[in-house]
């Protein structure tokens, strides 16, 4: 799969919902019920962050339901894809682009979100092929409003903001002509994950997956 294949995955993956949660699993028996509760919702692209012990199992165990497109975030290696695409993951993000991370990709034929925070990132990973990518650390970096500078000079890359945004901020992201989704992890907050609160999890899905797009 080249670069330009997994660009066109990865934008028919990032237009099914304008939010993408980003999940934490820190209890991997929380992972199909997660799930079902965002899918419920209206959100069924999910991605789990490979930020914890039972990240691999929690892909796992979320692939095997029903309606879900499941993702491993936080790739920084080589062996990060390889555990990755052999726990079930349909695509993979990276906040960064680097050589290593994208050659594991191509060779696991594993559709790739790689992370850009400035111009010259953005313009290397389009000169790879790459023209859906995820704009990282968002607020960090100047927000919405540094991603709507953007859209001119690369009017070529389409982007996914994540870092910092929430239910307030998105609003300002979705409505960038540059901007095909948002990633955050507001519709799984810590508190409801921790109580086994999947109806607030499911609320708080619809209302993200009601977010209109520019």
């Amino acid at each position: 799969m080249t670069p330009q294949q997994q660009s066109a995955l990865t934008a028919q993956i990032c237009a099914i919902a304008p939010v993408i949660p980003v999940l934490v699993i820190e209890d991997a028996t929380h992972a199909r019920p997660l799930a079902e509760a965002l899918i419920a919702g209206g959100l069924s692209v999910l991605e789990v962050t490979l930020r914890t012990p039972c990240a691999l199992e929690a892909i796992a165990a979320m692939a095997a339901v029903e309606g879900a497109t499941v993702g491993a975030g936080t790739l920084l290696t080589p062996e990060d894809v390889r555990a990755a695409r052999a726990a079930g993951a349909s695509f993979g993000v990276s906040p960064g682009g680097t050589a290593p991370v994208v050659d594991a990709c191509v060779a696991e034929a594993l559709p790739l979100l790689p992370g850009a925070a400035t111009a010259t990132e953005a313009m290397t990973l389009m000169d790879r092929g790459y023209t859906v990518q995820k704009f990282f650390p968002a607020e960090a970096i100047g927000g919405a409003a540094a991603l709507k500078a953007l859209a001119s000079p690369l009017p070529q890359i389409r982007f996914c903001p994540t870092g910092g945004i929430d239910a307030a901020r998105a609003p300002a992201y979705l409505s960038l002509p540059n901007v095909v989704c948002v990633g955050g992890s507001w519709v799984a907050p810590k508190a409801a994950l921790a109580a086994g609160d999947w109806p607030e999890i499911t609320r708080l899905a619809r209302d993200a997956a009601a977010l209109p797009r520019g």
